[in-house]
């Protein structure tokens, strides 16, 4: 049995500093000494895959980062593991828990999970090893984990069953609460904007420092054919997961980052709004253009029509929300919105349709990741 003090200091020497993920009880322990520890990032996420998502954020601003689930969480996590990690070719290392290990009692629906959980990996070509039983392991196991990482870019795993490690004691700092967050409409109720001259004018100002995420679907191709910037970073599906890689990217760099997300994006991890009001990231600005569509799946409703997203983020902890539905509101709101600590809201209803000529990223997704890295890294402190 090992110690999850000796776990995090080795870990520490292979450059993991950067935690994030979903408690499992058998991962209590580790995740015990992860919050309780002053010097290290944790973010609890709400879902696997947001977590995922989170810690891809992290490595491109620089981080060695953890993401700790159960194995009943890697459904969760498929899809940003397989359309975020592998196309972005972003590692991180996984410690899955092994609930329902075969010979072992468990609940019923960790059954089927505990046969499959690594030959799941393998599919989505996840390496992966039994967590390290005791100090003589530790090295080796990192060894290996930096090891298929460096030579595949892709997430590693370490496979955790019961025991592995001893109890801990739990000593969170409480987050502070957040401030009331103020609400400022802008809604004009007349004709709606098209997203391209949205994107003009984030385009145009915009600082030249900060990061720009753009959501899955027409939002990336349309920046793209717009502009291609270093501080660009296009998704390719994992839709939902532009936020949360936002938060990310936004905790580690203490920069203004902008994420421009979509009202199906968004409603798919709701969650994620939450965890960015608690994580409270001063200079996030969420920009949601919602369309009430999916535009790229041929315009099919949404239900953002009822959704509140504003009243949603300030119920979340979101420093400040703008309301808007017109070129002439969102330049208003965004002029405010770049001046004040967030985490903002920005929530601005556009017509659907897109540019005639719509291009697609002629630059490989790992190369905008690490184009996008080295651009965060530039001028990091």
């Amino acid at each position: 049995m090992l110690d999850a003090g000796s776990f995090l200091q080795a870990a520490g020497r292979f450059g993991f500093s950067f935690y994030t993920g979903v408690p499992c009880s058998f991962l209590t322990p580790l995740i015990n000494r992860v919050a309780s520890d002053r010097g290290l990032n944790y973010v609890g996420a709400t879902s696997e895959g947001e977590a995922v998502a989170i810690a891809a954020g992290a490595w491109l601003a620089g981080s060695g980062t953890v993401v700790m689930c159960q194995n009943s969480g890697l459904g969760n996590a498929v899809n940003p593991l397989t359309s975020l990690n592998t196309p972005f070719r972003i590692p991180t290392l996984l410690i899955v828990t092994w609930r329902g290990q075969p010979g072992l009692a468990d609940e019923p629906q960790h059954a089927l999970m505990g046969q499959i959980t690594q030959p799941l990996l393998s599919l989505m070509q996840v390496g992966h090893a039994r967590f390290p039983q005791d100090l003589a392991a530790l090295d080796a196991a990192f060894d290996l984990a930096r090891a298929e990482m460096q030579a595949s870019s892709l997430p590693f795993a370490f496979i955790m069953a019961k025991g592995d490690l001893a109890e801990e004691i739990l000593d969170e700092p409480p987050r502070p609460a957040p401030a009331a967050g103020g609400h400022t409409e802008l809604r004009a109720h007349g004709a709606r904007p098209a997203r391209v001259e949205i994107l003009e004018h984030v385009l145009a100002h915009t600082p030249e420092d900060a990061p720009i995420i753009a959501t899955t679907g027409k939002t990336g191709r349309e920046l793209f054919t717009l502009q291609d910037r270093a501080q660009h970073l296009y998704q390719v599906g994992s839709m939902g997961c532009a936020a949360p890689m936002a938060l990310g990217v936004a905790l580690t760099t203490g920069r203004r980052t902008l994420v421009l997300d979509g009202d199906g994006a968004a409603l798919m991890k709701l969650g994620s709004m939450a965890t960015i009001g608690a994580y409270q990231p001063p200079w996030l600005l969420h920009i949601l253009l919602d369309n009430g569509v999916h535009d790229s799946t041929g315009g099919q409703a949404t239900v953002s029509a009822t959704v509140d997203f504003a009243g949603v983020a300030l119920a979340c902890g979101y420093a400040h929300a703008f309301s808007c539905d017109s070129l002439a509101g969102f330049a208003d709101a965004f002029a405010q919105a770049v001046r004040q600590a967030g985490p903002i809201l920005l929530h601005v209803r556009i017509r659907p349709g897109s540019l005639e000529k719509l291009g697609r990223p002629t630059i490989a997704p790992h190369e905008v990741a690490q184009r996008f890295r080295q651009f965060l890294l530039r001028d990091a402190v």
